[in-house]
């Protein structure tokens, strides 16, 4: 832990060293490095396996469909599934690879390459999902009866028959596919580059983006504040670079959104989702109205017990009095989440150690690696990476049960085969924040005495606004920045004034959102790589809350309805999912349940603050 007596860099190494040996992850299962011949191999079969299949198919599907049992269309999406494999698993590595040191040309280049291979190999095969889509339905659904190897893909095709609606002429998907290489995803690229090259000055010393943002947690309100305004700093003087990415990548997406006829701004996220908008709405509003119950409140408290009139932004994240400051070695965190794990299904901790064991996770801290965490699928064939910033903190120890939920979840899914393992980003969050939960519960229980639950209970609370109050915030924000910007350019003090007015209204008069506060909205990376994802956090935790109300309540089974959910992958629509649960997320009442358990935890920190007073 940083400590004000010493300079933040020289604190964090002696924290680094207290960590224990952190691991690096080992892509050799993937490739055995940038230089393996077996890369070059694939590029080469790939292509010409997407150049052959084509030249046998292209034209045919609709004819082939109408022949008894649809023909030979099962072989061809077994086909055309195996090349997508090879592909993935091309992209995943060179990703992988990037995002260990984001700052090393050699990486950067080989990323972009295997990028541009992949998008022009791919490009032969883009046609064969806009034929399927053009295959009367009629036809197609008596082949998938007939045929129980077409009928196994029946879940995928119906998937794929949801963008029909939306789908271009070939000649255009096309067009659109290959430019997003110089279109999109370039601008992907510079944001990921320029946040990672960003350096912050603090008391002398130059810390990365992660280091810096990790001193708005620290116990010293004099470094907080010291690590807020170098932020600001930065951020401020790359405001224009960041708005002008934003502003294209909000105009790239109102031209694709408005060729492909979608209404709304965030409909094309929602389709993405397989999730109605209605429902998303409900949960938005749902949300919205709890700030005053949840984060107002919370907050109000917080300044209470830092004996402050208001909390500085910077504040938000601060430890509690009395909070245990020591720095969490990576072997206690280990055995911190499996031990939760285990304590609801030993398969649970099983599947979760394999990451340990064989080396699937990089958690150090070190120039260049990308900021946050992640656990990246890649292939069935092989196994999910996770990538963390490990420091230590409390915190540290939920994001590693989170992203091992991740992990846990895509090995289960990944039998599904590589066109249906993937799940929708709303339930995709689903066993990562459950995995949290379990985790939290586990210290809750293992709380011996009043303090530690409080600090227990409000950590928990803050990491759900973080995850709920904040994530639909931001997709307000969102909302607003893509409104607006189809009446033209925003600068970035437009950009700046509309997100304090959002966070505000978040996260009510107890935070106090200051100078330099403006420009925090820069470093937030899902606005750049997924526009309107963040609502799927919170669509994951209120779901996780009233499916743990469930497991509360259950007296056996439940843990094998949840790993059926999470074996299911892609397959099936989340109101097929939750129904074992006796869950419905299209019932307005859903979203309450889900917040009543984060407004629970606060009724139970205020009635220990009167207790105590």
């Amino acid at each position: 832990m940083i400590r004000s007596s010493v300079s933040p860099t020289s604190s964090a190494r002696a924290g680094e060293e207290d960590l224990g040996a952190l691991p690096r992850w080992n892509l050799a299962d993937l490739y055995a490095s940038i230089d393996s011949p077996q890369i070059a191999t694939d590029i080469e079969r790939s292509r010409s396996r997407a150049k052959a299949f084509n030249e046998r198919w292209r034209g045919r599907l609709a004819e082939e469909a109408r022949k008894p049992g649809g023909g030979e269309l099962a072989a061809a999406i077994v086909e055309f599934e195996e090349i997508e494999e090879i592909l993935g698993r091309l992209v995943s590595y060179a990703g992988l690879v990037y995002s260990g040191d984001t700052s090393d040309p050699t990486n950067a280049k080989f990323y972009g390459d295997i990028q541009g291979e992949v998008t022009d190999i791919s490009s032969a095969l883009l046609f064969f999902g806009l034929e399927l889509n053009r295959v009367d339905d009629a036809a197609m659904d008596r082949a998938m009866d007939a045929n129980p190897a077409l009928g196994r893909y029946r879940p995928w095709i119906v998937d794929l028959r949801q963008d029909k609606p939306y789908q271009l002429e070939d000649r255009v998907e096309e067009l659109f596919h290959e430019k997003s290489v110089t279109g999109h995803g370039a601008w992907n690229r510079l944001f990921d580059e320029t946040m990672t090259s960003l350096r912050f000055e603090v008391d002398g010393e130059t810390l990365a983006l992660e280091e810096t943002l990790n001193l708005l947690q620290d116990a010293d309100r004099d470094i907080r504040r010291k690590g807020a305004e170098a932020l600001a700093k930065v951020f401020g003087e790359n405001v224009r670079t960041f708005a002008l990415i934003t502003n294209t990548l909000a105009k790239d997406k109102e031209i694709s959104d408005r060729w492909r006829g979608f209404e709304d701004v965030a409909d094309s996220r929602h389709l993405a989702n397989r999730v109605e908008r209605d429902v998303v709405d409900a949960l938005a509003k749902a949300v919205s109205d709890s700030y005053g119950s949840i984060s107002h409140r919370y907050y109000s408290l917080k300044a209470k017990w830092l004996g402050l009139d208001a909390l500085e932004f910077y504040d938000r994240n601060a430890p509690l009095p009395g909070a245990s400051r020591r720095t969490i070695p990576w072997t206690e965190a280990r055995e911190t989440v499996l031990s939760a794990y285990r304590g609801f299904d030993p398969e649970m901790a099983e599947i979760a150690g394999r990451f340990f064991e064989h080396r699937w996770i990089d958690a150090g801290v070190r120039p260049g690696k990308a900021p946050g965490a992640f656990s990246h699928p890649t292939v069935p064939s092989a196994h999910p990476y996770v990538l963390m910033n490990y420091l230590g903190k409390p915190r540290d120890v939920m994001t590693l049960a989170h992203e091992l939920g991740h992990g846990v979840h895509q090995v289960l899914a990944g039998p599904q085969g590589a066109l249906m393992a993937s799940t929708p980003l709303t339930l995709a969050e689903t066993a990562s924040v459950f995995g949290e939960m379990l985790t939290f519960r586990s210290l809750l229980e293992k709380a011996t005495d009043k303090a530690e639950r409080r600090t227990l209970l409000a950590s928990k609370v803050e990491d759900m606004i973080n995850t709920v109050i904040r994530q639909i915030a931001f997709y307000l924000f969102e909302r607003e920045i893509h409104t607006e910007r189809r009446k033209g350019e925003l600068t970035a003090e437009r950009i700046g004034q509309i997100w304090v007015e959002v966070q505000a209204r978040s996260l009510g008069p107890a935070v106090r959102l200051g100078p330099g506060y403006e420009s925090f909205w820069t470093y937030v990376p899902h606005f750049i790589h997924s526009p309107f994802y963040v609502y799927a956090y919170a669509f994951g935790d209120c779901l996780v809350n009233s499916l743990y109300s469930v497991y509360e309540q259950a007296d056996q089974g439940f843990q094998e309805k949840y790993f059926a959910m999470l074996r299911a992958g892609g397959t099936k629509h989340h109101s097929e999912l939750l129904k074992p649960f006796g869950l419905d997320a299209s019932d307005p009442a859903f979203w309450q349940r889900g917040l009543s358990m984060i407004s629970g935890f606060i009724d139970e920190l205020e009635a220990m603050d009167r207790a105590t007073n």
